[in-house]
């Protein structure tokens, strides 16, 4: 299986070596509108139709929200997988969902009948804890905690170390 990250930037590294660490990638590339100065990185982020193949998934990794939802739906649309990784190190409670294209990084926790909808990031050290809802595209930053009972609306960004009240977003 080859995994083809579009964007190489800090995000983009980090995506790869997440999915590197989960052993199910023979392959791992880039595109890059910027940065062609590795034998990593393929071509641009406009070629990527050159790539699609049975055997190849494809990420945007790109911390803009909406680019990134932008990006997801390019990619579904021409039936490209969208992969899900999870780290080794986080948890994620067999009741939760995570959807489609969602990365959760390094020691999150993902709590008990959470629903993770497609395009997030769960970064490192943030806790999503019981019953909470993230719709798409959600940037949920290092070290931040989500309490129980709250629906984070579509491609919000919380902040580093933000702690979000219980139900201070309603379901």
């Amino acid at each position: 299986m080859r995994l083809i990250i579009l964007g190489a930037g800090g995000y983009g590294k980090t995506v790869a070596d997440v999915a590197r660490q989960s052993g199910k990638y023979e392959q791992i590339y880039f595109l890059d509108d910027g940065q062609q100065t590795s034998d990593l990185i393929l071509g641009t982020c406009s070629e990527y139709m050159k790539f699609a193949d049975g055997n190849t998934e494809m990420y945007p990794a790109f911390g803009n929200n909406e680019m990134r939802l932008d990006w997801m739906k390019k990619l579904s649309d021409a039936q490209i997988v969208l992969p899900r990784l999870i780290h080794a190190t986080a948890y994620v409670s067999p009741t939760a969902e995570v959807g489609a294209g969602t990365v959760v990084l390094p020691l999150a926790i993902i709590n008990t009948d959470c629903r993770i909808q497609s395009g997030c990031i769960i970064n490192c050290g943030s806790i999503v804890d019981h019953g909470c809802v993230i719709e798409e595209g959600v940037h949920i930053s290092p070290g931040t905690v989500i309490k129980a009972e709250n629906r984070i609306p579509r491609a919000t960004k919380i902040e580093a170390g933000e702690v979000v009240p219980l139900r201070a977003y309603p379901l």
